[in-house]
This record gives C-alpha cells, structure tokens and sequence, in this order.
C-alpha cells in the first residue's frame, strides 16, 4: 500500500477545472506505478457522469474509479492546489486538497478511506494540509520521520 508517500503528493498545482486537477492527483498514482493511465480517465469519467460526490467536505475531493479500471496497488496521493477549484458540490466547494485513491480491492478501498478519513477528521489536520510548506512538513503530520 502507498498512503501519501513523498513521491505521491505535489504541493501548490496550478489548475484551472476540476477534470485538470483530478487528472494531475491521478498522474501521481500513475508515476508511482499504483495505477495504469486509463485508471486516470476512469476517475475523470466518473465525475463527468455522477458529478462531484466525492467531495466529501469542504475544500476535500476523493476522486477514484473502480479497481478493475487499472489499479495496480492501493494507494493514495495528495494535490494541493495554489488556487482552489470548483467542482459543482453545493456546500464543499471551492476545493484545494484532492486525494486521489486507487483500492485494487473493496477491502481495500475501505481501509485507505477510513484511515484517510481518520486523518483528516483529527482537529486541525486539514487546515495543517493546506498551510504545510513543504512534503516533509506532511510527511511529519502523518507520523514519518
């Protein structure tokens, strides 16, 4: 599993729409070699047919496919974006943090999501995402030295 691996976040992306941003978080899952390209297309298609349910609270999206859509090993990757975007949810817009999953299986998914979800619902963690200058400061968020 690769959760937030220094390889897998990039910190202050210019991007200028939500397809451009789900696309940017998935190529990091991509050049970590936890997921094919066409997983990136599976994720952006998704939002292009069921919307933006996967911004799950405010300035957070979770954007991910089905495994089988080129999922090679579970993984998640953080982009932070310079400037926030919107991405069509009534209440959680405008979003800066995206976290791109890959669950190559349910049990999975499951586990990444909760184990984000823990993280990001600690007092302070989210606003500490958006201001860390750098990956060692996140790195150090999630407890690695």
């Amino acid at each position: 599993m690769k959760f937030l691996e220094p390889s897998l976040i990039a910190l202050d992306v210019e991007s200028a729409a939500a397809e451009d941003a789900i696309r940017k978080a998935g190529e990091l899952l991509v050049r970590a070699d936890a997921a094919e390209a066409r997983y990136v297309d599976a994720m952006v298609e998704s939002y292009r047919e069921k919307g933006p349910y996967f911004v799950l609270a405010p300035h957070i999206a979770l954007p991910h496919a089905r495994a089988e859509e080129g999922v090679k090993e579970a993984s998640v990757s953080l982009l932070r974006l310079k400037e926030p975007v919107v991405f069509g949810h009534a209440s959680n817009d405008p979003v800066r943090l995206v976290f791109a999953l890959g669950g190559s299986t349910s049990s999975e998914h499951i586990t990444m999501l909760r184990k984000l979800t823990t993280l990001l619902s600690e007092e302070g963690n989210i606003e500490k995402f958006m201001q860390a200058p750098d990956v060692e400061t996140i790195q150090q968020l999630l407890g690695r030295n």
